[in-house]
């Protein structure tokens, strides 16, 4: 039965991680279309830009997500999580539609849904490799 624990620890922190990674970059975008466009052409204009709220909220989030990475890569093989990850994509652009009201056109969404296409599929794996899969762990 311990396997069917880490199976749910591994999609609570998959769950995590989309929540962060979407709101984190959500947040970042938010915060950076409001600094000045000569952002890229100033390096001190980054640093600037590290004290609006949003950007350094997306980062602390980004961060966070990194770590939670770290443990969910410690439960299931990349193949499985790397695919799984790729829901954020979708998240992302929903998010970017939503809430910073970008055009995304037809071709975007198709995009996005062969994205989720794809996670459907490895979402019907296991994972971990069939020898590390032994309930008696």
């Amino acid at each position: 039965m311990r396997f069917k624990g880490k199976v749910f620890r591994a999609y609570a922190l998959l769950a995590v991680f989309l929540a962060l990674r979407a709101f984190g970059n959500l947040s970042l975008a938010w915060g950076t279309k409001h600094l000045s466009s000569a952002l890229a052409a100033n390096p001190l204009t980054y640093v600037r830009a590290l004290a609006d709220p949003f950007v350094a909220l997306a980062i602390a989030m980004l961060i966070v997500a990194l770590l939670v990475r770290l443990a969910l890569l410690s439960l299931a093989d990349l193949s499985f999580v790397l695919p799984m990850t790729a829901v954020g994509y979708a998240i992302s652009a929903l998010f970017g539609k939503v809430f910073l009201h970008e055009d995304v056109s037809p071709l975007r969404w198709l995009g996005v849904a062969l994205i989720l296409g794809g996670v459907a599929m490895v979402g019907t794996t296991s994972g971990k490799t069939p020898s590390e899969m032994d309930t008696t762990e």
